[in-house]
C-alpha cells in the first residue's frame, strides 16, 4: 500500500514520506511488528466516531479500540485532554482523518506515541491532493480541504482497506480475520451504496439539492450526483454573517430547495431563519459524525448513521427510502470499541 504524493506516515518518531510503503516502513521500528498488549490484541485508538466504527468492524475481537473524540463534539476544534496523552503512548496503531481535521490530536500523539507504534491519516492516504475539494466551510485560501470522506461508501470502503492493510502489517498471524472483515464490511457499504442509488429516483426531477448546517457532504455529493447549494457554518464555524445568511436565503429561494437540514447535535436558529423566508422546511436531525442509537445498538454504526442521514435527506427532498430501509446496519464482527460520551 503507498500513499498518494504529498502525504506521510509517521512510525513511532519517524515520517516517512509518501512513496514509502507500509511493509517498508515497519523496519524502521526496532522490532518487525507492534507489541501488543497481555491479550495478544492490537491496542487502537481512533478519533472520530466514524473511523472508530470501521476500525471495530475491521478490527472485530482481534483489536482492542478506544475512541478520543466524544460523539457529538466538534470534531474541527476539538482539543484533547490530557488523558488522551496516556491513550496515544500505548496504542499499537492510531487512527485520524487527516486532512487537517484532528491537528491537536495529531500533535499530542506525535509528542507521545511509542516508537514502534504507527500513525494513519485516512484521509491523507486514500485522496490524492488532485482530488481535494474546497468549499463553503473549507475554501482554498486556507489550505484545508474539506476532510469529511466518510459521508460517501466509496470512500469508507478505501478507509476500510487501509485500515485492513494497517492492522495485517502490525498483527500478521491475523491477516486472514481481518481480510474476511474487509470483505463483509466491502459488501455491506456496497449495499448501502446500491440503496442510495435506487432510492434517490425516487426524488422529484431536480430536487437532489442539499443546504446544510455543516458541509460535510462534498464528496458524497460529487460520486453520487447531487448538488450542494450551501452550507450555512462558515470556515470559522461559528455563525455567518446577516449578508451571508442572506446569500443563503437567495440561493434556497432561487434553486427551489424544498427541505434544509440541521443538525442534531447543533442547532441552528440561523437555519430557521432560512425555513421560514424561502418557505423551506427545516429538518434538524441530520448527524455527520454522532452514532445513532447507544453502543451496542445494531445502527449505533458507520452504515447505521450513513443509512439515517440518506433516508432523511431522500425523504426531506420529496423521495423515499425503500430500498435503505432493508439495508443491514449492525456491525460485520463482533467488537468491543469505546466510543467516548
Amino acid at each position: 500500500m503507498t500513499a498518494p504524493p504529498g502525504s506521510s506516515r509517521r512510525v513511532g518518531r519517524h515520517l516517512l514520506p509518501a512513496a514509502t510503503s507500509l511493509a517498508v516502513v515497519l523496519t524502521v521500528s526496532a522490532c518487525g511488528g507492534a507489541d501488543q498488549n497481555a491479550s495478544g490484541e492490537l491496542t487502537v485508538a481512533t478519533t472520530v466516531a466514524p473511523i472508530t466504527s470501521i476500525a471495530a468492524n475491521i478490527g472485530g475481537d482481534r483489536v482492542q479500540i478506544e475512541g478520543i473524540v466524544p460523539e457529538g463534539t466538534n470534531s474541527h476544534t476539538f482539543e484533547p485532554p490530557p488523558q488522551v496523552a496516556e491513550l496515544v503512548s500505548t496504542a499499537d496503531v492510531i487512527l485520524t482523518n487527516g486532512l487537517q481535521l484532528e491537528e491537536p490530536t495529531k500533535d499530542l500523539a506525535e509528542s507521545n506515541m511509542k516508537d514502534d507504534a504507527v500513525l494513519v491519516e485516512l484521509g491523507d492516504e486514500v485522496l490524492p491532493p488532485e482530488d481535494y475539494i474546497f468549499d463553503f466551510s473549507f475554501p482554498e485560501e486556507d489550505g484545508k480541504p474539506n476532510p469529511h470522506l466518510w459521508t460517501d461508501p466509496t470512500y469508507a470502503i478505501k478507509y476500510a482497506e487501509t485500515i485492513a492493510a494497517t492492522f495485517s502489517e502490525q498483527d500478521p498471524d491475523n491477516a486472514d480475520y481481518y481480510a474476511t472483515n474487509l470483505k463483509a464490511f466491502t459488501d455491506q457499504a456496497n449495499d448501502l451504496a446500491d440503496a442510495l442509488r435506487a432510492d434517490q429516483k425516487s426524488v422529484p426531477d431536480g430536487n437532489l439539492k442539499l443546504v446544510t448546517y455543516h458541509d460535510a457532504y462534498a464528496y458524497f455529493a460529487k460520486t453520487f450526483g447531487w448538488t450542494v447549494v450551501g452550507a450555512v457554518q462558515p470556515k470559522n464555524f461559528e455563525d455567518p454573517t446577516p449578508v451571508e445568511v442572506a446569500r443563503i436565503i437567495d440561493q434556497v429561494k432561487a434553486e427551489g430547495v424544498p427541505t434544509i437540514f440541521g443538525s442534531e447535535v447543533f442547532p441552528s436558529a440561523v437555519l430557521e431563519e432560512v425555513g421560514r423566508a424561502t418557505g423551506a422546511r427545516y429538518e434538524d436531525t441530520l448527524r455527520d459524525d454522532d452514532l445513532p442509537g447507544e453502543p451496542g445498538d445494531a445502527t449505533h454504526s458507520w452504515v447505521g448513521l450513513m443509512r439515517y442521514d440518506y433516508q432523511t435527506m431522500i425523504e426531506g427532498l420529496g423521495g423515499t427510502a425503500k430500498q435503505l430501509l432493508t439495508v443491514d446496519t449492525a456491525d460485520v464482527a463482533p467488537d468491543d470499541a469505546e466510543y467516548p460520551q
